[in-house]
């Protein structure tokens, strides 16, 4: 029979004793999810020109829906990952990411027929979905209040990982054996009939790293809490920072969860201020994906085909992207904890903004080559220094405890529609607008997200998650 949590709380000493290696350890196991996160989306960019071929692929339509449907499973993964998270554990719902994102990624590698093609993605979205909600969701859970931008942007930084390993895969295997004749990729071709597959099979590798350890980091303390395990989530928190610590923390959550609305139904999330911070997590979610910057890595084909470069140049271009992406990320975990949460997000809307703007007037003016490289650099530099890790933050945030698994579930889930609609959209944009065109409707939103985040989000900055529930309340 557990007892609930009790024990001196001397605040001198609460967070003298924080074991960092111990910490990093368990938050970068379970930033392996945001790895094949990252990984898993953004490998369908270098694989793009050899399964299209593969599967005859040539209407807007089928290339946008190839593109753009495991964010359909990305939806469905978010929308389960509450519910999951709140009824089974963080624990217990990374591990179910690992076994479908290692399945998922053999099956779509080897699928020989579109409509498999399709649903394997969709499956692998799931785990996605399921990685992007428990990942950063466990990791702000078990960090102290002064570490948690820096930890919870681990998860971004294992996604930039991610993304960049794809990039470099993508590009070693696709330069294994030249597949493109003067531009145009054959149907015989190595890459046409088997490059393609071995990119997307490549995940299974830090698939089954994450299996393996996943199992032996502990649960969260504030789930164990709330299942009332409370000896079980005091000695979690003794691991991570000592006596001192865990009883202070333990005082702090156990106030949380004797508050009358001890779990959130979905009356709460939709009334006042449930409804607000829900609004505001979803906004910052759909202004993370409308920023544009997820085109220049779906779409880097056609953005760089465009700006005149070749097939061989355009893959070494999406190294260097990725390169810039994790450069830049690396720099947003030294600043978030120092610089705080909103001046990063203002200042990452307005330079990503700037940066499509003038990208669009190289379009328009049909200054190509490295100008548009350069000025897409600047974008995600932006993006990954800002927009990219802190909008992951402050999801994790933002929401009481009671609410979190549900309220985190619904913005996530918010996040994957808005990135359907931009990746499903872009062709024809593309196609109707030009490029230009779509580079400016991109830079007027993160001009107008500025605006909104100026206006309605605070600063959560070296604040713990009770001291925020009791702000939101």
């Amino acid at each position: 029979m557990h007892t609930p949590f009790s024990g001196p709380t001397p605040q001198s000493s609460v967070h003298a004793e924080i074991r960092i290696g111990y910490l990093w350890t368990i938050a970068f196991v379970a930033a392996l999810g945001g790895l094949l996160f990252g990984y898993d989306w953004v490998v369908i960019g270098g694989a793009k020109p050899f399964y299209e071929v593969y599967f005859h692929l040539t209407s807007e339509a089928s290339i946008g829906w190839a593109n753009s449907c495991a964010l359909l499973g990305c939806f469905v993964g978010s929308l389960i990952a509450g519910p999951a998270a709140d009824q089974l554990g963080r624990k217990k719902l990374l591990i179910v990411s690992a076994l479908l994102f290692a399945a998922s990624s053999v099956l779509t590698g080897w699928a020989h027929a579109f409509s498999a093609f399709i649903l394997w993605r969709v499956v692998g979205g799931v785990a996605i979905g399921l990685a992007s909600n428990v990942s950063p969701m466990y990791i702000a859970e078990i960090s102290p209040a002064e570490w948690r931008g820096r930890l919870v942007s681990l998860n971004q930084l294992a996604i930039v990982i991610g993304i960049l390993a794809a990039q470099l895969a993508n590009w070693r295997i696709a330069e294994t054996i030249p597949a493109d004749l003067h531009g145009i990729v054959l149907w015989s071709s190595w890459n046409a009939q088997y490059g393609w597959r071995w990119m997307f099979t490549a995940v299974a590798v830090p698939a089954m790293l994450f299996l393996c350890s996943a199992p032996f980091i502990p649960e969260s303390p504030r789930w164990l809490a709330a299942q009332e395990e409370f000896g079980s989530a005091l000695e979690v928190l003794r691991k991570i920072g000592g006596e001192h610590y865990a009883h202070s923390e333990a005082a702090s959550i156990q106030k949380s969860l004797s508050s009358p609305h001890e779990r959130a139904g979905w009356r709460e999330l939709l009334a006042s201020p449930g409804r607000k911070l829900l609004a505001i997590g979803a906004a910052l979610a759909v202004l993370q994906q409308w920023s544009g910057i997820n085109v220049l890595f779906n779409y880097a084909q056609e953005v760089y085909r465009n700006a005149g470069y070749g097939l061989s140049e355009i893959l070494f271009n999406i190294v260097i992207t990725g390169a810039i992406n994790l450069v830049f990320t690396v720099v947003a975990m030294l600043l978030v904890d120092r610089f705080g949460r909103r001046r990063l997000m203002i200042f990452g809307c307005v330079a990503i903004g700037v940066s499509h703007f003038a990208a669009g007037l190289a379009y328009h003016a049909h200054l190509h080559g490295i100008w548009v490289l350069v000025l897409t650099l600047c974008a995600i530099a932006s993006y990954a220094m800002s927009l990219a890790p802190v909008t992951w933050v402050l999801i994790t945030e933002i929401f009481p405890n009671r609410m979190r698994a549900s309220a985190v579930s619904i913005t996530v889930a918010c996040l994957w529609i808005a990135s359907f609609v931009l990746t499903y959209t872009f062709p024809a944009l593309n196609h109707s607008l030009g490029t230009s065109g779509a580079f400016f409707i991109y830079a007027a939103i993160c001009f107008a997200g500025a605006a909104f985040v100026w206006l309605a989000v605070g600063e959560t900055r070296g604040r713990s998650l009770e001291m925020l529930e009791g702000a939101a309340g």
